[in-house]
This record gives structure tokens, sequence and C-alpha cells, in this order.
């Protein structure tokens, strides 16, 4: 089978470091854009808004005060007597001038008998006496005596200056028309009204869409409409440009103020947005690439050096000590693996002194067995814990510290409480690899505590009870209960796993009944040894299994003996 490639823990470091550092700054970057686009579309909103309400409040003044100066106008005495008499045309035209003074829009002004001939004026008005649109003009005031007259015409004065909007009203005494008086209001005035520093266009327009004035020429249509073509999205299409378009009608008038701007002006700001933010990105990019190998390195020597520690040490080289100097975790451990170094080499000279005695011998050998894999486990889960939870990893390298001492201790035998509070340590370092999908139970009896007992008896079973327990499954349940039974001292460990076949269960219990195991299965081989040579052939291993239910393995110790060193 391919083996697993791995990715070492600098490359991980590294690696991990980019994905968590990118990720947020991914998440902001997309923020940021969708806050800019909602803000540039608000603006657009607001500002074209904002100008059609400010338009509005101006061009509602000037009509509600023309409005109000016509309607003084006729009904005052000095302009009907002027009318009727010819007389008083200096105070007629002073009210007139003291008014449009005062104007934002200047006007032109009319004083027309009923026969058509100009009384008054203050523009020359020789060519509207054969201007059919004026006499028109006139037609309407007369059917309407009563009203006042407002609507769009336009009609052009010397120096070119035209007149866009008109207010007309008759001239009434004793409930006879006599006259007619007129405002014509100029274009240029109205222009300088409606355009505002914020806003692109502006036109206002009669209730038949006819423009009055407009701030670009773009929006005239035929007959000086404004009907412009408009897309799906409501988008207002001039000039090969899309606007948003804005209307107000102003309260009590037949005039409608529009505003437009361009949506190029917002599409400008997300292009400027873009490049800054790209810009940020490849700078960001590069010092998180810088970053990202500083921390890696500085945090993998350690491991580095322990991994490869460890290496040499299962090629048969006990003198790979290794030098941490970091001041954290990561040095305990490695004073801690020294130490084990040391004790290592010292049972290994016991082991050569002792070679004489077959049994003794036997038992050191299966005593001093190591098993750097499983440290390896732990230093695997150990890397990604730093990463993930460094209180978790804080209780790792405790854990495995513990660990460490308890294994290269001198004693052959210990007291049951010492050595299941190793399982304990044991069983929590495995449930943290497997992330709370292993759970266990240890029930000890009181009495049992102070007995003595082979150091690391219940490791091995244990070990198979992981092992074997996840075969088929994801979750397992290992039970151990320990107590007292006809002079006997029992231990149990019981897994929920899928168990062994009546075949695969007879051939373990003929490998523990041999003199010589030949196969790989060591494991439950040398804990049977071990209690053989120990205690006799009354003691050892006794193994109950049943397929998919799980699997029980009792050891069996005399009882009076454990009180004793063994």
């Amino acid at each position: 089978m391919k083996p697993t490639p791995y990715r070492n823990f600098k490359e991980s470091t590294r690696h991990l470091f980019r994905v968590y550092t990118m990720i947020p700054f991914s998440i902001l970057i997309v923020l940021f854009l969708a806050f800019t686009i909602m803000n540039g579309r608000l603006n657009l909103t607001q500002k074209t808004t904002e100008a059609a309400q400010s338009i509005s409040q101006s061009i509602s003044g000037v009509y509600r005060q023309y409005d109000e100066e016509i309607h003084r106008m006729a009904e005052s005495p000095t302009v009907i007597n002027y009318v009727s008499s010819h007389l008083g045309s200096e105070q007629v035209y002073s009210e007139f001038y003291d008014f449009n003074n005062r104007q934002k829009i200047k006007s032109i002004f009319h004083i027309v008998n009923t026969d058509g001939v100009f009384l008054a004026s203050s523009a020359p008005a020789d060519a509207l006496y054969s201007n059919f649109a004026f006499g028109n003009l006139i037609h309407r005031i007369e059917q309407r005596p009563g009203d006042t007259l407002t609507e769009m015409n336009s009609f052009r004065y010397s120096h070119d200056r035209d007149t866009s909007y008109t207010f007309g009203k008759a001239i009434v005494k004793d409930q006879q028309t006599i006259g007619y008086i007129i405002y014509q209001l100029y274009e240029s005035d109205i222009q300088k009204v409606i355009f505002e520093q914020n806003n692109e266009i502006a036109l206002i327009t009669d209730e038949h869409n006819t423009i009055i004035a407009t701030t670009s020429n773009v929006t005239k249509g035929v007959l000086n409409k404004f009907n412009p073509k408009v897309d799906n999205k409501g988008h207002v299409l001039l000039n090969g440009g899309k606007y948003y378009k804005y209307s107000k009608r102003i309260p009590g008038t037949p005039i409608q103020v529009i505003t437009l701007n361009s949506y190029k002006s917002e599409q400008y700001t997300y292009y400027t947005v873009s490049f800054f933010v790209l810009a940020a990105s490849l700078l960001l990019w590069v010092l998180i690439q810088f970053l990202a190998n500083k921390m890696s390195a500085r945090n993998s020597e350690s491991i580095d050096k322990l991994i490869h520690a460890l290496a040499q040490l299962r090629e048969g080289n006990f003198n790979g000590y290794v030098d941490i100097q970091t001041n954290d975790e990561f040095q305990i451990l490695g004073n801690e693996y020294n130490v084990m170094l040391d004790r290592l080499k010292e049972l290994i000279e016991k082991n050569k002194e002792l070679s004489e005695l077959r049994t003794i011998i036997e038992v050191k050998q299966l005593q001093s067995q190591f098993h750097p894999h499983f440290i390896f486990n732990v230093l695997e889960t150990l890397r990604y814990a730093i990463k993930i939870d460094a209180n978790q990893a804080q209780e790792i390298v405790l854990i495995l510290s513990r660990l460490l001492r308890y294994s290269i201790g001198h004693d052959r035998s210990v007291q049951l409480k010492n050595d299941m509070n190793y399982v304990r340590d044991y069983l929590k370092l495995q449930q943290i690899r497997f992330n709370d999908r292993l759970d266990y139970r240890i029930t000890v009896a009181d009495e049992t505590l102070d007995v003595y007992v082979p150091k690391l008896l219940l490791q091995p079973i244990i070990e198979n009870a992981i092992k074997y327990g996840y075969e088929n499954q994801s979750d397992v349940l290992i039970e151990i209960n320990i107590y007292t039974s006809a002079g006997k001292l029992i231990l149990e460990v019981r897994d929920n796993g899928q168990g062994m076949s009546k075949e695969r269960l007879q051939g373990v219990k003929q490998i523990l009944q041999s003199q010589t195991n030949t196969t790989q299965h060591i494991g439950l081989y040398n804990v049977h040894r071990r209690l053989v040579l120990l205690y006799g052939e009354a003691s050892g291993i006794h193994i109950d299994s049943t397929q998919g239910t799980g699997t029980c393995v009792v050891l069996t110790i005399p009882y009076e003996w454990s009180e004793y060193h063994v």
C-alpha cells in the first residue's frame, strides 16, 4: 500500500499561518468591497435626491413669488389706472423693477390692452406684434380671466436672450377685462438656479414633460420633450451612458424637477478601490510569506530536533541527545527525553550483566521494550494542538513528561495505584488524539491499590483494545475493572470493538500457550509470558471474545504474592 504523504511541521505551520491569515483578510476584502458598492450606490442616490430637493425648494420659492406678484400687480390700482388712463407709467415700472431686482430669476414684463397694444414692456416688443405664439398666449389668458396662466413657452429677445416660462393674468376693472399683465422668465437664469455643484444633469419640465430648462442639451428630445430610453433596471439611457434618475413634482405647481447622475462616477470609484485592494493584497501577501517563514522556522526547530533524535533512537543510536533552550514545554520534553536515554542505557547495561539468568534476562528484555511510534503519534497530536489550543498542548506535554518519567523508572514492580495513574494518563493522551471518540471507565477496588504488580502490566492490552477496536467503527469504549477473587488479583480489560471470530480466538490462545512466538502478535504474548515467568503457570492471560460484541482480556495474579516486590 502506498504510504500516506506527510507535510513536515515547518511546512504545516507555514501553510496554516497563510491560511488562517488570508481567511479573515479575504472576508475583510469582501466586506470592504460590498460596503464600497453599497456606499457608492447610496451616495449616488443621496446626492441625486438631495439635488432634486434643493432645486425643488428654489423653484418653488420663485414660482410662489411670481404667482403672488402677478396677482398683486393685476389688482393694483396703479396698474388699473395706468391701463385705463395711460397715466402713472413711472410708478408701474418702478414697482416692476423693485420686484425684479430682488429675484434670482429675472423676467421680462409686459402690459397689453385688449386690442393687443403694448402699454408697457421692459424689453423691445416690436417682434411680438406679429408673433403668432404670443397672440395665442393672450388668447388663453383672455379665456380664463379669473385665473393665472402658467406655461412653458419660448420667446427670443435682443442679445439672444430667451425666455422659457410665462406667468399671465387678466387686468379686470368693474368685472370687465381691460388688459393683460405678463411675466416671462429668462431661461439662462432658470438654468443657474437648477445647477447644483454635486449633480451632473438637472432639468425642470411641465406637466406634459416639455423641458422648461436644462443644464444639458442631451436631455432634449423631439419637440423639446424629455422622453429618454429606460433599460429593464430603470436606468435612464442618455448619450451612451446610464443615469440614475430622481423626479420630484413641486406641490401646487405643474412643474416637475428631474435630476440625473451617471453611474460612471460610481464605476470610477470601484476601479480605484479595486486597484487599491489589489495593491494592498500583493503587499500583504509578501508580508505574510515573510512572517510565515520566520514563524515556522522558529516554532519547528524544537520539533525537528526531537524527531531527529527519535529517528536516531529507532536506528539504535542511544547517544542522540537533544539540546532545546526555549524555556517552554519543548525544553521540558527535551530534558525528559535526555533522561530517558540515560535510563535506557542503564537498563541495557544491567541486562548485559544479568545475561546468565535466562528468566531474569527475558523479563528485563520484555520490560525494557520501547515503542517510539507512540511518541511519534503524540508529537503529531502535539503539533496540531500547538496551533489550535495552547492549553491542550501544555496538558499534552505535561502528561507525556509524566509517562516518560514513569516508563524509565528503575522499579520492576510498582504499586497498583501508581500503574493505574500511568494508565489514566495514557488513555487521556489517546482520548485527545482521537478527539473524544475514545471513552474509558476505570473501576479499582480499594483493597487492591497498595499491592505491587509488574510495571506497565496493562499497557499492551490497552494498546490492542485501541488498535483493533476502531476496525469498522468510529467510537471505542474501554472498561477496566480490578478486584480480588478467591485469593487472586483479577485485572479485566473490556472493549466494545468488533471482537474475534472463533477461529481467530483459537489461534491467539494457541500462541499464548506456546514457548516461543514467531508471529507478529507479540503484545499479549509478552504480557502472558511475563506473568508466567514471574508467578508460575497458574497465572497469565485468559481471553473471551465474541465477534460483533467485543473482547475481554482477564489477567490473573496470585493476590498473596502481589503484596511484595516481584
